[in-house]
């Protein structure tokens, strides 16, 4: 019967289309390309255009504005500003914090709630997510009131133990700033995490549990290396997203004199723009931004086709 039915299969698949099929297909792809390239691919070449150009006063600085070719100069004055390539240190010591924190907090709520012993699921997935409904702007600004020394309920807490605790000190703002980020994305990466772990056959568990292993062992020998997939996607996902930082430190800055004005590449280029005027320079620093982010992207990618090929 293979024969028969694999010839059938071919039949169909050469079988020419309908008339008038083509036409569908491109009224409705045709609204999608047309917001793709709106939203997408238009500002992109625009910021690609601008970044060759810079704007130079005429005369004594009494004239206006004239907009010349500068080639490659913004980049060159980007990737020499120690204010934009310091940004990057800033947000690698942010990863090196926030993502175990939050990836580990994550995964270690994920599988107590798929764990059998857990209770209230349903519960517990909504507490843990709502957080995340909250959008970062606010967030940020209800922590730094909780931040706030004569505000905070938290410090009168502690001052009444007994202790000391200053949020904006040049020791503590960034993991305050981790904390903010955290408290917000924790619940939705436990989602992601608990989702995997829905598909792990639970033929595999019992069969681990009936040959004496323990739930500890269970969930770091067969749970994690089965949902290695989505902690890697997770993973991709907070990279892209930390390298484009703003909320959370250009509002922490306000009140802590250890961040400058440049902590991060987003505030670094929303200071050359809006600040400055020196569209040019933001440009430039927007695309190699983008090049940091593609970059960290495929790197990240790459080592988990390889961790999955292992």
């Amino acid at each position: 019967m293979a024969a028969p039915l694999t010839r059938s299969a071919r039949g169909a698949a050469r079988r020419p289309a309908r008339p008038g099929q083509g036409k569908a297909v491109a009224v409705f792809l045709t609204p999608f390309f047309l917001l793709f390239a709106a939203v997408l691919i238009l500002p992109v070449g625009y910021a690609v255009w601008m970044s060759f150009f810079s704007e130079r006063s005429s005369g004594l600085g009494f004239g206006g504005t004239e907009r010349v070719f500068s080639g490659l100069g913004n980049y060159t004055k980007a990737l020499t500003d120690h204010g934009f390539t310091s940004s990057f240190l800033h947000v690698a010591a942010y990863c090196a914090l926030y993502i175990p924190v939050m990836i580990g907090a994550a995964l270690a709520l994920a599988l107590l709630v798929d764990s059998a012993a857990a209770r209230a699921k349903r519960l517990v997935q909504f507490a843990v997510f709502m957080p995340h409904a909250v959008p970062g702007l606010i967030a940020a600004v209800i922590w730094i009131y909780l931040y706030t020394p004569g505000l905070s309920p938290v410090l009168s807490w502690i001052e009444a133990a007994g202790g000391h605790w200053d949020f904006f000190a040049e020791g503590s703002v960034l993991p305050s700033m981790v904390n903010i980020a955290a408290w917000q994305w924790i619940g939705y990466n436990m989602i992601i995490f608990f989702a995997a772990l829905q598909a792990v056959p639970r033929e595999v568990i019992e069969a681990a549990v009936m040959d004496g292993a323990g739930g500890l062992r269970v969930a770091l020998r067969i749970k994690l290396p089965m949902i290695r997939s989505a902690v890697f996607l997770t993973l991709l996902f907070t990279c892209v997203g930390v390298v484009q930082i703003f909320s959370e430190p250009m509002l922490l800055s306000q009140r802590a004199g250890s961040m400058g004005s440049d902590w991060s590449p987003m505030m670094f280029i929303y200071k050359a723009a809006f600040e400055r005027h020196d569209y040019g320079l933001a440009s430039s620093a927007s695309l190699l931004m983008a090049l940091v982010a593609g970059t960290l992207s495929y790197v990240v990618t790459r080592i988990g086709k390889r961790g999955g090929s292992a």
